[in-house]
C-alpha cells in the first residue's frame, strides 16, 4: 500500500471520527492506518521506543494512561516534573472526576432532554475508564450543543408569563393562568360567532321553507361550535349549501311560472283590445260612409248614424279604460316581479361568489385561497405561527391543449388535483390559483419542508401515466417555494413563491426554485 493511500485513509478516518484536521490527531489517524496496513514508519514508533528507556515505573503509569503520541507523552513527563508529591497528579485527578461526576448528575434532572442525554453519557464514560480520544469525542459533543441550543420555545409564554431566560422556574411560575383563560373564553366566542354566521348562510333567501337536513344540521353546529374543527363535518356542510341553493332554484321556477302566466293573460287581453277595436274602426268607416250619402232630407238618418258613432266612442272609450286599468294592474304586477327578480337574481350571485370550489377540480378556487392566507396571517402575526406557500405550474400546458383539445387539457388539471390532495396533509390547504396554476399553503413548515413536499408532487407527476382516449400525454410540473419568517408582508410572501416559480421555468422547467 502507497503512503498517498495511507494518507487518504487518515483524512477519512479524521473526518469519520468527527475530529479537526490537526497536526497531532493527523499523525495519530495516520500511524493507526499504517498500523492497519502493515507498514511500518519509524516516526510511528517513538513513543515505544521512548517508553522503553523509561524505568519500569513510568512505563507502568504510561499503560495505565495510555500514552500513545508524542504530544501525551510530553505533558505526562511535564506533569511528573512538575509534582511535588508523587500522589498529587492522581488524587488531583480524582477530585476532578468527582467535581465532573456530581455535575454531570446535577444537569441529568435539569428540564432539558438533550443536556440530560449528554450528561447520563459522560457518567457512563466516566465509569468506563475512557481514552483520550473517547474524551475529545464527548466534548465535541457538549460544543454542539452549546452552539446549537434554541430557547426560541420561551417566544410562546410571553402572552401570558414574564420570560427570564436565566431563570426557567421563576418563568413558570410567572404564568398568569387567568390570561389562558380568557385568551380561551375569547377564542370559543370568536368560534361561536363564525359558526352563527355559517349556520345564518345555510338559510334559502328565496325559499319560504327551511329543509330538514339544514335545520338539524344548523342546530348541531349552534350547540356545538367546535365540530366546525372536525374535518369530516366539511363534505356535510358543501352538502348542505348545495341543497340551500337548490331549494332557491325551486322558487325561482316557481315565481317564473307565474311571471309565464301573467304575460299570456296580458297578451290574451291585448289582442282582444286589438280585436275590438278593429271592428270599432270598420263600424266607424261603414258609418262615415252612410253619412257621406245622406242628404239634407235625411234627417232621421242622420240621427241614426250620430246614435251609432256615439255608441261606438263609448264603446271606446270604455275599452281604453279597461284597456289602461289592466295595464296598470298588470304594470304593477310586473314591477313587483320584475323587483323579485332583481333580488333572486343578486342573491344567486352572492351565493355563486360565495362559493370557494373551484367548479372543474374541486380545490379550493382564488377566493378561498385568499381568505385562508388572511388567516394563516393573522396566526403568524399573533401566535408566530411560520407557514409556506408553494406555487405549482403545469409546464407546456398549452401545447395540451392545442394538441389534444380544451377536454384534454380540463382531465389533465383535475388529475393533477387529486395528486395535490393525495400528497396534501390534512392542515395543508391546496387549490386553484388560476389557468394552470395551483397553490399550496403549508402549515408550521419551513423553507425546507416545502421543497420536500414540492419535489414530491413533481415526481408523482413526473411518474405518473396520464391517459386521454388511448393517449399517453407526458406532463411536468414546476413549482417556487418561500417561507412566510423570510418575508417582511404576505404580498413579498406571494411575490417571492411566483418568482422562485418564474426561476424554475426559466432554468428547464420540471424542478423546484428556492432561496438556499
Amino acid at each position: 500500500m502507497t503512503v498517498g493511500t495511507i494518507i487518504k485513509k487518515a483524512i477519512k478516518r479524521l473526518d469519520l471520527e468527527g475530529k479537526l484536521l490537526t497536526p497531532d490527531f493527523y499523525a495519530d489517524a495516520f500511524c493507526k492506518e499504517a498500523q492497519k496496513a502493515g507498514v511500518q514508519y519509524e516516526d510511528c514508533n517513538h513513543v515505544t521506543k521512548f517508553t522503553k528507556t523509561l524505568n519500569p515505573e513510568f512505563q507502568k503509569e504510561l499503560t495505565q494512561y495510555r500514552i500513545t503520541t508524542i504530544a501525551e507523552l510530553a505533558r505526562f513527563l511535564i506533569s511528573r516534573l512538575n509534582r511535588t508529591k508523587p500522589t498529587i497528579c492522581t488524587e488531583l485527578l480524582d477530585a476532578q472526576n468527582t467535581l465532573i461526576r456530581r455535575i454531570l448528575q446535577v444537569v441529568e434532572v435539569l428540564h432539558n432532554a438533550e443536556a440530560s442525554a449528554l450528561a447520563k453519557e459522560g457518567i457512563k464514560l466516566l465509569n468506563s475508564n475512557p481514552s483520550a480520544m473517547e474524551y475529545e469525542l464527548y466534548r465535541q459533543h457538549w460544543i454542539n450543543f452549546i452552539t446549537t441550543y434554541d430557547d426560541s420555545f420561551l417566544e410562546k409564554l410571553k402572552l401570558f408569563a414574564s420570560v427570564d431566560r436565566t431563570n426557567l422556574k421563576k418563568t413558570v411560575q410567572s404564568i398568569d393562568l387567568s390570561k389562558l383563560h380568557s385568551q380561551k373564553d375569547s377564542q370559543e366566542k370568536e368560534l361561536k360567532r363564525v359558526v352563527s354566521l355559517l349556520a345564518s348562510s345555510f338559510v334559502p333567501s328565496i325559499a319560504s321553507s327551511v329543509n330538514e337536513k339544514i335545520a338539524d344540521l344548523s342546530k348541531r353546529l349552534n350547540d356545538n361550535p367546535a365540530l366546525i374543527e372536525n374535518s369530516s363535518i366539511e363534505d356535510e356542510i358543501k352538502s348542505i349549501i348545495m341543497l340551500r341553493i337548490a331549494l332557491d332554484k325551486n322558487s325561482v321556477k316557481e315565481m317564473i311560472k307565474s311571471i309565464d302566466g301573467v304575460l299570456d293573460k296580458l297578451s290574451l287581453r291585448l289582442i282582444e283590445m286589438i280585436e275590438r277595436s278593429d271592428d270599432s274602426t270598420l263600424e266607424i268607416q261603414k258609418i262615415k260612409k252612410e253619412l257621406e250619402s245622406y242628404n239634407e232630407d235625411a234627417g232621421t238618418s242622420f240621427s241614426l248614424a250620430h246614435k251609432k258613432l256615439f255608441i261606438i266612442a263609448t264603446a271606446l272609450e270604455e275599452n281604453t279604460q279597461i284597456l289602461s286599468k289592466d295595464l296598470k294592474n298588470q304594470n304593477g304586477e310586473i314591477k313587483i316581479l320584475s323587483e323579485k327578480i332583481n333580488k333572486l337574481e343578486l342573491e344567486l350571485q352572492e351565493a355563486k361568489n360565495a362559493s370557494k370550489e373551484d367548479f372543474l377540480t374541486k380545490l379550493f378556487n382564488k377566493r378561498a385561497l385568499d381568505e385562508f392566507l388572511k388567516i394563516k396571517e393573522g396566526e403568524f402575526e399573533r401566535y408566530g405561527h411560520n407557514f409556506s406557500i408553494v406555487m405549482f405550474d403545469l409546464d407546456h400546458f398549452k401545447d395540451v391543449n392545442d394538441n389534444f383539445g380544451h377536454e384534454a387539457g380540463d382531465a389533465i388539471l383535475s388529475a393533477f388535483a387529486k395528486i395535490l390532495k393525495k400528497e396534501a396533509r390534512s392542515v395543508d390547504i391546496v387549490g386553484r390559483f388560476g389557468g394552470e396554476e395551483f397553490i399550496a399553503l403549508l402549515s408550521e413548515t419551513d423553507t425546507a419542508g416545502g421543497v420536500v413536499f414540492a419535489q414530491k408532487i413533481r415526481k408523482h407527476v413526473q411518474d405518473a401515466r396520464f391517459m386521454y382516449r388511448g393517449k399517453r400525454i407526458e406532463i411536468t410540473v414546476s413549482a417556487g417555494v418561500s417561507e412566510r419568517v423570510k418575508h417582511t408582508s404576505l404580498q413579498n410572501l406571494i411575490n417571492s413563491a411566483d418568482e422562485y416559480l418564474y426561476q424554475a421555468k426559466k432554468e428547464g422547467r420540471n424542478r423546484v426554485a428556492y432561496k438556499k
